[in-house]
């Protein structure tokens, strides 16, 4: 089992870039993939962005590729999302999920861990 923990939410300019946090409980963390979802209010939440147990396979979503970079390092059970060139759609509360499967996983029910989610704001 493993706890979630995400920070580095806030409120940013159209443009702007934040990095979130994501920390995991435990001493397995390199036995889960990660994947970051987003939730805008009155959507469905969505697959963002996830990386596999070594961090040697990343996946996007086609609205965030070339803008998002996931990465981990599991020598601090962390995982991260740089967010750059911030638009106002990117606007949600982002989560932190883990999973054990094998596969890269991009749908929400793959996920059995959760974080409880940062507030991402980005203004006009």
């Amino acid at each position: 089992q493993v706890q979630l923990v995400e920070s580095g939410g806030g409120l940013v300019r159209a443009g702007g870039s934040l990095r979130l946090s994501c920390v995991a409980s435990g001493r397995t963390f390199n036995s889960y993939a990660v994947g970051w979802f987003r939730q805008a209010p009155g959507k469905e939440r969505e697959f963002v962005a996830g990386i596999s147990r070594s961090g040697g396979i990343t996946r996007y979503a086609d609205s965030v590729k070339g803008r998002f970079t996931i990465s981990r390092d599991n020598t601090k059970n962390t995982a991260y999302l740089q967010m750059n060139s911030l638009k106002p759609e990117d606007t949600a509360v982002y989560y932190c999920a883990a999973t054990t499967s094998l596969r890269m996983e991009v749908t929400k029910s793959a996920y059995v861990y959760w974080g409880q989610g940062t507030q991402v704001t980005v203004s006009s």
